[in-house]
């Protein structure tokens, strides 16, 4: 078996854990790959050489960030995904450094379960297409005002959003910008979408939960220059006035591996600081 290890190079101390890894694992009679431009520096062998369909599990070292970018910088790998995180605790890069080897021998050992999570698709008229495992966001980008922006669900008017823009997110990103914006956070294995305006100019505006199944359609009309749609965090599309961009659901599962002693809830408690005991 083999696995992909894929650090934020960026992280001065990643390359040192990385080859702590790798001489782990090759001492379990596992084979580590890594990015050709760095597996010389960690000894591994590179990713050109081996089959992606043999890759069992994909390790990141870094934070949520890293995941979402090896996530879309390797579309070819479809091993679930064990995130170690290199600064404060993420809510999928959840395995601090203190835990790293007990939880490869839990890995190693089968002592794990795989986490789920829906995806989104989104497509232009030009028929351009990306996916997102957090969000899609539209935002008004250089424009000085407030953009409008008519959503339809399944074919069914909903709202004209006078905003700064709208987030759509999964589940699994409504604790990532969307939380920021004033969404709700959804249990991440739930099959949801939600959409949260961002900076709307009627304060009754609110965030709405919607079925994934449904097509939902995005307009936007106001006599602006063209606005940014970005998918996890980067900018993939313009949208002019009269244009219609349609989200739906992604074919494809985001998959997790959920280790011992690594739970959501308690990630949330110590991200969110919450401070609340359990009374006897």
């Amino acid at each position: 078996m083999f696995i992909f290890l894929y650090r934020n190079t960026l992280k001065a101390h990643s390359k040192n854990i990385a080859i702590g890894i790798r001489e782990y694992l090759n001492s379990h009679d596992v084979k580590v790959v890594t990015e050709d431009d760095d597996a010389k520096s960690i000894g591994a062998e590179p990713l050109s050489k081996v089959d992606p369909s043999s890759i069992g599990f994909t390790i990141t070292l870094g934070g949520d960030g890293t995941i979402l970018r090896m996530f879309h910088n390797h579309p070819e790998i479809k091993a679930p995904i064990v995130g170690v995180n290199l600064g404060s605790l993420g809510f999928m890069a959840d395995i601090p450094l203190t835990d790293i080897y007990p939880s490869l021998q839990d890995l190693l050992s089968n002592n794990f379960t795989i986490q789920e999570r829906i995806m989104m698709a989104g497509e232009s008229v030009n028929n351009e297409f990306c996916h997102a495992v957090n969000e899609i966001a539209f935002h008004r980008a250089g424009n000085p005002t407030l953009v409008d922006l008519v959503i339809h669900v399944d074919g069914t008017y909903l709202n004209t959003f006078s905003a700064d823009g709208v987030i759509f997110s999964t589940a699994c990103g409504s604790t990532a910008y969307s939380l920021a914006a004033g969404g709700p956070i959804l249990c991440p294995e739930l099959e949801a979408f939600v959409l949260t305006p961002i900076s709307p100019h009627t304060i009754s505006n609110r965030p709405i939960v919607l079925m994934p199944k449904s097509e939902i359609q995005v307009q936007y009309i106001s006599e602006l220059n063209p606005i940014e749609v970005a998918c996890d965090g980067t900018t993939r599309f313009h949208l002019s006035t009269g244009e219609v961009f349609y989200i739906r659901q992604y074919e494809g599962k985001f998959r997790l591996v959920n280790l011992p002693h690594h739970d959501y809830y308690s990630t949330l408690r110590t991200k969110l600081g919450w401070s609340g005991k359990m009374r006897s």
